[in-house]
């Protein structure tokens, strides 16, 4: 069985395709994190954040015609590449691997499982970022994520 089918509520997931670069893609981009029931992202909605890219399979492929819909529908939105104002883009290299409608990350299982193709363990504390805001000390804005984890562990 595959990954959709053995967690709860995945069945709407896309599987992960070669980028439409054809070619493995590594840098900072910028998401959004969407408005989700998820202990991942409690506190988090609505930011527009960097984030560290690394991967050659990452575009985001449904099954469906109106899979990203379903996704929609479902509440399993997390994550989509942004462009500087917050609005997803499908726009290379922003969207650095051509995923419909900025796909970045999605949830399933009640919003306890986090699937996403950015690595915010690669950008957690403050001086992993290429830019850091005035109000991050050591911080990192993507440690709070982890912190959420704790938190929802017990």
């Amino acid at each position: 069985a595959g990954v959709r089918e053995l967690i709860p509520g995945a069945r709407c997931w896309p599987r992960f395709v070669g980028n439409r670069s054809e070619r493995f893609e590594a840098r900072t981009v910028l998401v959004r994190v969407a408005e989700c029931d998820s202990p991942w992202l409690t506190g988090m909605a609505g930011a527009l954040l960097p984030i560290p890219v690394a991967h050659g399979e990452g575009r985001a492929e449904f099954d469906a015609d109106d899979g990203f819909n379903d996704l929609l529908r479902q509440g399993s939105l997390a994550l989509q590449y942004a462009e500087p104002d917050g609005s997803p883009t499908e726009r290379y290299p922003l969207n650095p691997n051509g995923a419909q409608r900025g796909l970045a990350g999605a949830t399933a299982a009640e919003g306890r499982v986090l699937a996403m193709m950015p690595h915010p363990e690669r950008a957690f504390r403050a001086v992993q970022n290429s830019w850091i805001h005035e109000s991050w000390e050591e911080d990192g804005p993507w440690l709070r994520l982890f912190r959420n984890a704790r938190v929802a562990l017990g």
